[in-house]
């Protein structure tokens, strides 16, 4: 059964203008709750707050239900863009799988959820620019114009710097997978693999940190910013009650503009060496490893199959070493030029879950994860993006991410298991995947 609802929708009245461009962290904590942001390395910055128009859904049909709200919203549009990166787009995501949102720290969080802000801006190629969008009775365009007026004030008057505060600190954290249940359960999934019944499946841990100071939403997007240029950096607030989930994602589910699809296959984890020459070994040896190799592969291949219904033609590039901070991953881009014209929403439905978080049979998997996990995923590696009018979008996997509140983070890491999986290996990959969020709660400026 799906559930739908949104806020009224009548006509939408949206303003752009260009504006200097403000300090980031400034003009975010002066936005009010609930505020988002987006960026990513072919994207503009975009922070907002409030909601114009909220779009959430349950249910198996929650795609759909969300891509039928877009729709109205859209079609009754009065736009004055100004420049194509400032045009209003609805923001949000979706929870992993149907029911995924009842446990702890997830209450906050429907199955899915997608906002108009308010306020909107965005740093672009061609500068900044303020948008304010209105539906409904607040849709006048006059008022919609005195609005535009008054926040490009506001934003004017701000610091243009300001003193960045340290890292919380962490008092302690609690695990919710011992690592002798972890051990059991690899070796259970690993048992089905060998055995027939799974290909592949991903299972991951939740930590728990209880912080030393609250927690410093700007200054971490700030730094995370800094620290991975090359990943989807999100944060979504679900109410003005204080939640936020946020991460730095090296893996795009998919980007549409037009009928141009670009995607990504992302699977198979090292290290980063502590010289230059061992990175380079430990690269080479990851290139190299028949079981990282083997994980890519379901991945890339799976990609490839899920796009097929929708494509004229598609391309993968060569199987490459992707850096980060603190990993190193096997990655392969591909595209696609669609057969037809497509809703983004429609690849996001056929790509989610990929074999890099979920598994294969995807149907086995998901029983697996479901009766492994001692812990809702919520939004963790699940779809979060943006939609736009045109049914264009860009769409991450919500990995290497935190549910955070002013005194609490739970951080969420997993790991892809194949037929020659090690527990022990890849119980230290999930803390190599927890470190992005970590170092950025540890304490320290």
């Amino acid at each position: 059964m799906v559930r739908a609802r949104s806020s009224p929708v009548s006509t939408l009245v949206s303003r752009t203008t260009g504006i200097d461009a403000p300090a980031f962290a400034a003009a975010f904590d002066a936005l009010s709750a609930p505020r988002m942001t987006w960026n990513a390395p072919d994207d503009a910055l975009v922070f907002a707050s409030g909601a114009a128009a909220t779009l959430t859904a349950s249910g198996p049909d929650r795609f759909a239900a969300i891509r039928s709200g877009a729709d109205d919203l859209f079609d009754s549009g009065d736009v004055h863009a100004g420049t194509e990166a400032a045009r209003p787009r609805l923001f949000g995501g979706f929870a992993f799988h149907e029911g995924g949102c009842d446990g702890d720290p997830w209450e906050p969080f429907p199955e899915a959820r997608f906002v108009l802000p308010r306020v909107q801006v965005t740093f672009a190629d061609n500068g900044a620019w303020l948008t304010v969008n209105a539906v409904g009775d607040d849709a006048d365009p006059d008022a919609v114009e005195e609005r535009l007026a008054a926040e490009r004030d506001r934003i004017a008057g701000l610091p243009r710097e300001g003193d960045r505060p340290p890292r919380p600190g962490i008092a302690a954290t609690r695990r919710t997978t011992s690592r002798e249940a972890w051990r059991e359960s690899v070796e259970a999934a690993v048992d089905r693999i060998r055995g027939g019944d799974l290909r592949k499946v991903v299972l991951a841990q939740a930590l728990e940190a209880d912080l030393d100071a609250h927690f410093p939403r700007a200054a971490t997007l700030d730094r995370l910013a800094e620290k991975y240029p090359d990943c989807h950096r999100y944060y979504f607030e679900p109410d003005a009650e204080g939640s936020a989930f946020f991460g730095a994602t090296p893996e795009r589910l998919v980007a549409l503009r037009g009928r141009t699809v670009e995607t990504d296959a992302l699977a198979g984890t090292t290290g980063r060496g502590e010289t230059p020459a061992e990175d380079e070994w430990l690269a080479q040896e990851l290139l190299d490893d028949a079981k990282n190799v083997h994980e890519h592969e379901l991945v890339a291949d799976t990609v490839r199959e899920q796009l097929e219904p929708f494509a004229a033609s598609i391309s993968a590039g060569e199987r490459r070493v992707r850096r980060l901070a603190t990993v190193q991953h096997l990655h392969t881009p591909i595209t696609a030029e669609l057969n037809a014209d497509r809703h983004v929403l429609d690849l996001v439905e056929a790509l989610h879950p990929t074999p890099a978080v979920g598994g294969l049979p995807p149907d086995r998997a998901l029983e697996t994860i479901h009766d492994t996990e001692p812990f809702d995923r919520g939004w963790y590696a699940a779809p979060v993006g943006w939609i736009d009018a045109a049914g264009n979008g860009a769409f991450a996997v919500a990995i290497r991410s935190a549910v955070a509140t002013q005194s609490r983070a739970t951080l969420f890491a997993g790991v892809g298991l194949v037929a020659d999986s090690d527990p022990d290996r890849e119980w230290d990959e999930v803390q190599l995947k927890y470190r992005p969020i970590l170092d950025e709660l540890e304490g320290g400026s």
